[in-house]
């Protein structure tokens, strides 16, 4: 049996990664993973290769919304738009892999796809906003009562209050 000093040396590390994977429990966190994980450049998210199709082409649209203006309503009437709020911002990236086919307001994205966060890509939504994170960055119109229009983020977010849904497979 190892000695106590010895235990402790051996559960301190264990500790740790058991204290990492459970911070912030109410925040969604970014982290990168090699291989895994998209990166920022100049605003526009760089993924990794590798990834299925569909998550590419849900980054690809997310790039060509990125740095568009927040508009109350945009991208519901039509995905195409000069401006975006967050569940259009989230619409429009979903429909550009065709896992969409209209775009859905906050609220109807409470009840998209299969529940609980994907692999790849997830929809957070409650009432009254919603974002998403795909390859492990953040697509959102802002944070903390700015409507900055969409724009990628590994800045942490509060997630309580929100429902976590994925497209199914991804």
């Amino acid at each position: 049996m190892p000695s106590p000093r010895r235990l402790s040396g051996l559960l301190t590390p264990l500790f740790l990664v058991l204290l990492a994977s459970c911070s912030s429990p109410g925040r969604w966190e970014y982290e990168y993973h090699r291989g895994r994980t998209a990166v920022i450049v100049n605003g526009r998210a760089v993924p990794p290769a590798g990834l299925p199709r569909q998550v590419m082409e849900v980054i690809s649209a997310g790039n060509r919304i990125a740095g568009k203006p927040y508009k109350y309503g945009g991208g519901h009437r039509s995905f195409h738009d000069s401006g975006y709020d967050c569940s259009g911002t989230v619409s429009y990236a979903l429909h550009g892999a065709g896992l969409i086919k209209s775009p859905a307001t906050s609220g109807g994205l409470r009840s998209y796809g299969s529940r609980g966060a994907g692999r790849y890509i997830t929809v957070y939504a409650k009432s009254g906003h919603a974002f998403i994170v795909v390859a492990g960055l953040r697509l959102d119109t802002g944070y903390n009562g700015e409507n900055e229009g969409p724009k990628w983020s590994t800045r942490s977010r509060p997630i309580k209050g929100y429902v976590a849904r994925h497209p199914p497979g991804l």
